[in-house]
């Protein structure tokens, strides 16, 4: 068990070994040359950290932090490499997990490139964030989400007051209510017609 804050791995870093979540989140970070944080990916259980840095024998992408305390299995880098030359299930696995993250990373282009500013952005995360949660479907669906505004500027590249301005406005429009770390969509037709 690792508890929140805790790092995982650092951007840039020689890759080591590839860890499963078993439990908990962590967020995946992208650093500028600038200083520019840009926040990638929250990573849910089941899935696999280091791996594309594990295959192709490079450093790191991201740091990966803790968001909330976690549980996961490690596998160190040869051991890992071991298995994958000697069981084809373990090489599909490989090749879904990695699919999963180019298919997610087009999605966050998408998001950054085509939605109408940082409300459409705003929509867009929150929609996603319902779906892979699966409550989208219900009448006001629900989203727990441990992240910072600051979180949440980094991974719609704008800024945290920017992100506070549009969650407020939101709430003012009675599109969202927001309790600690709970978000209730009141009016998905409002958030949709911003996506």
């Amino acid at each position: 068990m690792l508890p929140a804050g805790a790092r995982l791995f650092s951007e840039g870093q020689r890759a080591r070994s590839v860890s499963v979540l078993c439990s908990g989140q962590v967020k995946l970070t992208k650093s500028s040359k600038d200083g520019k944080v840009f926040l990638v990916k929250i990573a849910k259980p089941g899935d696999v950290l280091g791996l594309s840095a594990v295959l192709g024998s490079t450093p790191y992408e991201v740091t990966a932090e803790v968001i909330e305390p976690i549980q996961m299995k490690i596998f160190a880098r040869d051991e890992f490499l071991h298995f994958l030359q000697h069981h084809i299930e373990g090489n599909q696995h490989a090749a879904e997990s990695l699919n999963n993250e180019y298919r997610t990373a087009l999605l966050d282009a998408c998001r950054l490139a085509l939605s109408n500013g940082i409300a459409g952005r705003m929509a867009h995360m929150l929609f996603h964030f319902a779906s892979e949660a699966g409550t989208w479907s219900t009448e006001r669906p629900e989203i727990h989400l441990p992240l910072t505004h600051e979180d949440l500027a980094a991974m719609l590249g704008t800024t945290r007051e920017s992100v506070t301005r549009v969650l407020s406005d939101f709430k003012r429009k009675r599109i969202l209510s927001i309790s600690g770390n709970k978000i209730r969509v009141l009016r998905k037709d409002a958030l949709e017609a911003l996506v």
